[in-house]
């Protein structure tokens, strides 16, 4: 076929299929000579001859397009396979119940009028186990008086809150049968990811449910601060954070994040936005603590944190030259100690000095963890994982400190995180 026939199909088709367009009107004739230049170009760039067609696509384009195929049947089949285990969350809440703030991914605020004095929202969840046991955010069900579980099948139960955690903010609810053919979604080890990884998120943002974004991992060790404080208004923070890319708004928490295997690699939680909605930087509660967590949530309803007691920082290169230290040094620098934690009965030092940094007063002079049970320590996100993963209440560790530039050695016995 030669390049004149080829474009006359082509001008054929959109005629036919295209010639009015509601509240448009007719198709200009300038408009059908752009389609005919647009073929006749795409024609010359598939050609290795001008004039004729029908030439094989280079090797480097045919690899090319296979990839993306194989790509998308992934993600497609990914999709078939793991959505029908992630569902929809709508909680009712008393009015008077203050919603959490950003950056945390608020449930979404459904259109209805609060009515007899309730307020409702949507957020996202995951299959666990076959018991019936939802994965969700300790911020979506939080203060809920009611909550329905809607799955993929049109099917909705009412379901039972057993277990909250607002520190790592992850909670479980209970629906007495799960539809059939609905699995459990598996648990990935998230310590094994790696910066670049492809993941997918789905949810049910703004109320649009079995929706999919796919991003990859942007960073990892992130720190968030999680729903509870101590009752002296002391934060604490989730460590170990997975930060991603993929697409996370209002109505994707306690959705999964997934890996291209299918399996859990985080619990969507935050978005960092000064607006509310997305702005590609989201964040996810990784699934080793949502594997530590949630089988005691199941079992006992709550969580026990262990303790230490501090309030610290980065040990950075202005901190370490105002201290004196070595400039390879580092370590958590204990900016202050909780009256009557595990970290003052075993006598560790706050900063008692104060200096001027880019203009800024911070305080130095406290003790820096340098190791806790041998493992080193080279920023205050590392203290927080290990004591958060690899200790329990009651547990006793050892820290390796810098005081004053010499090294010493603290025996501490971790308790329970208070509750505000």
């Amino acid at each position: 076929m030669n390049r004149v026939a080829i474009v006359s199909v082509v001008l054929a088709v959109g005629i036919s299929a295209c010639a009015v367009i509601p509240g448009q009107g007719v198709i200009s004739p300038n408009w059908l000579e752009r389609v005919a230049d647009g073929a006749i170009n795409v024609l010359d760039r598939f050609s290795s001859n001008p004039g004729q067609v029908g030439q094989p696509v280079p090797a480097s384009q045919a690899q090319q397009i296979t990839v993306s195929s194989d790509m998308d049947q992934l993600l497609a089949d990914l999709y078939d396979q793991a959505n029908p285990s992630v569902v929809n969350i709508q909680v009712r809440k008393l009015v008077a119940v203050q919603q959490p703030q950003f950056p945390f991914v608020l449930p979404f605020q459904m259109p209805s009028v609060p009515q007899q004095g309730y307020s409702y929202a949507e957020g996202s969840g995951f299959v666990f186990d076959s018991q019936g046991h939802i994965v969700t955010n300790d911020h979506v069900v939080d203060g809920a008086d009611q909550v329905t579980v809607f799955f993929t099948d049109g099917t909705a139960q009412e379901a039972q809150v057993i277990g909250t955690d607002p520190d790592s903010d992850l909670a479980v609810v209970q629906v007495d049968r799960l539809p059939i053919d609905v699995k459990q979604l598996p648990l990935a080890v998230s310590e094994n990811l790696r910066v670049g990884q492809q993941v997918i998120a789905i949810g049910n943002p703004f109320g649009l449910q079995g929706t999919m974004t796919t991003g990859i991992v942007s960073a990892l060790g992130r720190t968030l601060a999680s729903q509870a404080a101590s009752s002296g208004g002391q934060a604490f923070t989730i460590p170990d954070v997975i930060q991603t890319d993929a697409a996370i708004n209002p109505g994707n928490s306690g959705g999964p994040l997934l890996n291209l295997s299918g399996q859990v690699v985080g619990v969507n939680s935050a978005i960092e936005s000064q607006t509310g909605q997305f702005n590609g930087v989201g964040f996810a509660v990784p699934s080793d603590t949502v594997a530590q967590v949630v089988p005691v949530l199941i079992a006992s309803g709550s969580f026990n944190h262990p303790y230490l007691g501090i309030a610290g920082t980065d040990l950075t290169p202005d901190l370490r030259d105002a201290m004196g230290l070595d400039p390879s040094q580092r370590g958590a620098l204990v900016v202050d100690v909780v009256a009557g934690s595990p970290a003052a009965r075993a006598r560790l030092r706050a900063s008692n000095q104060q200096t001027q940094i880019a203009g800024q007063t911070v305080r130095t002079g406290g003790d820096v963890i340098v190791s806790i049970d041998g493992q080193p320590i080279l920023d205050f996100e590392d203290l927080l994982s290990y004591i958060s993963t690899e200790t329990q209440v009651g547990q006793q560790v050892s820290l390796g400190v810098l005081r004053d530039g010499k090294p010493v050695q603290l025996s501490v016995t971790l308790a329970e995180r208070p509750s505000g």
